[in-house]
């Protein structure tokens, strides 16, 4: 991985954000990447305003924790804006949480997958402020046939590397014999994968009743996990994020595990 990106962290004043930001300052802390603290206005004319109470809330982050920080004020679309940001910076990882983003009230499932789906960079995505021990030791890692899950295998490298963490990958059974074969595929290239990076690991199919989301969930909730890592499905479409894609309901988890979530990339089929 290259190393001295960026980490973002979009930031509303709001208890959402602080968490995602005392994530931010963990992953800082140990990888020394500096954090953009990064707010999107309706109008131009505010932008001063903000600029000046983010610089102070970095100012206060830097003071206290001992972290690269700097402000960042933008008016506009998030959807546009934050993946331009990460665009232009090269950002290495957003950090956001959920409810993020003064006037689009809470920033749920949804709208947080829309913003999540346009970025080139991974996001964690978090519900509440970081465990009291601050190290991730389990993340849980779900399996299915799409190949763009492979995507995400280089991040578990990197996750390894920076929390000292043991993955726990899991799939559910399905009766669709060509699914079931893509599937076992990609179990076999993660288990390869973890293997060849000396990266502890254990395999676990889960109860296929319910969905690989609502398995996962409660399965990362019973092994006490600190993180779940998934890939967003390529080419979303309007309906997922009406009706709830399967990484809609994993990012709003009502255990407020957080939520690594990878993009496929464009060549991906």
């Amino acid at each position: 991985m290259t190393t001295n990106k960026p980490i973002i962290v979009p930031w509303d004043f709001s208890e959402k954000a602080e968490f995602a930001l005392l994530h931010a300052v963990n992953f800082s802390t140990i990888t020394n990447y500096p954090i953009i603290l990064v707010h999107i206005t309706k109008r131009q004319a505010d932008n001063s305003e903000y600029t000046q109470k983010l610089t102070t809330k970095a100012n206060e982050v830097k003071q206290q924790y001992g972290v690269e920080i700097s402000a960042l004020v933008r008016t506009g679309n998030i959807f546009n804006q934050i993946s331009d940001i990460i665009a232009e910076t090269n950002a290495f990882i957003a950090i956001m949480g959920t409810h993020g983003m003064k006037g689009l009230q809470k920033l749920t499932g949804s709208w947080a997958l829309k913003v999540i789906t346009g970025s080139k960079a991974p996001f964690i995505v978090v519900q509440d402020r970081p465990q009291s021990n601050a190290d991730v030791t389990k993340i849980v890692l779900p399996m299915d046939f799409k190949l763009e899950e492979r995507e995400k295998l280089v991040w578990t490298a990197f996750l390894a590397n920076v929390t000292k963490c043991k993955f726990y990958i899991c799939y559910t059974e399905i009766g669709d014999e060509i699914i079931q074969k893509r599937t076992i595929s990609n179990i076999k290239a993660a288990c390869t994968y973890l293997e060849s990076k000396g990266i502890n690991y254990e395999l676990h199919q889960l109860p296929g009743d319910e969905g690989i989301a609502k398995e996962t969930i409660k399965f990362a909730k019973q092994i006490e996990s600190g993180m779940i890592l998934i890939t967003t499905t390529k080419n979303i479409k309007f309906q997922d994020y009406v009706l709830g894609a399967a990484e809609q309901q994993i990012i709003a988890n009502d255990s407020k595990i957080p939520v690594m979530c990878v993009n496929p990339k464009a060549g991906t089929k």
